[in-house]
């Protein structure tokens, strides 16, 4: 075998490895609830990082985190789910439709970009690009936490049970 060099802190807050932490905890939860049903109805008060994702209009139980958390981690595995893409691209033939039969005359008179405005769209674009990758570690970090959170609170209430 070879030795693999040690992760450097780039690469520790790399987006790749933000999103293996979350997929290896969402498998650990995964794995250590052996009996899901259990968890509905328990609720997420007492646990701080699982109760900070509930909203004002959400009284979710433990169950409902679970499945969310394997949802998540779902979409990243697989992308997200046809259904979504579908409505998303109804929307957009509706709105296509909606333009091009205001906007005939107008696509004649569009006119090229010059190199100073091309460099300012791409630098604005790295610069949304890297505020959406903070924004998606941020977040993955604050699921793999509750997915953590979850899989410990079910060892100590859920799990000691059967022993």
């Amino acid at each position: 075998m070879m030795m693999q060099p040690p992760e450097t802190r780039a690469q520790k807050n790399s987006l790749f490895n933000a999103m293996n932490r979350f997929i290896g905890a969402v498998n650990n939860m995964d794995q250590t609830v052996m009996v899901p049903s259990l968890l509905r109805d328990v609720p997420l008060e007492e646990d701080r990082e699982l109760s900070s994702l509930k909203s004002v209009e959400d009284e979710g139980d433990m169950y409902s985190y679970y499945q969310l958390l394997k949802s998540i981690r779902r979409d990243i595995e697989w992308g997200v789910r046809c259904a979504a893409a579908d409505e998303r691209r109804k929307e957009s033939m509706k709105i296509t439709r909606m333009n091009s039969s205001a906007s005939t005359s107008s696509s004649s008179s569009s006119k090229s970009l010059s190199s100073d405005e091309e460099e300012e769209e791409d630098d604005d674009l790295q610069k949304q690009f890297q505020y959406h990758l903070t924004g998606l570690q941020g977040v993955l970090s604050k699921l793999t936490l509750q997915a953590n959170s979850l899989t410990k609170r079910y060892n100590q209430e859920i799990g000691g049970w059967g022993h």
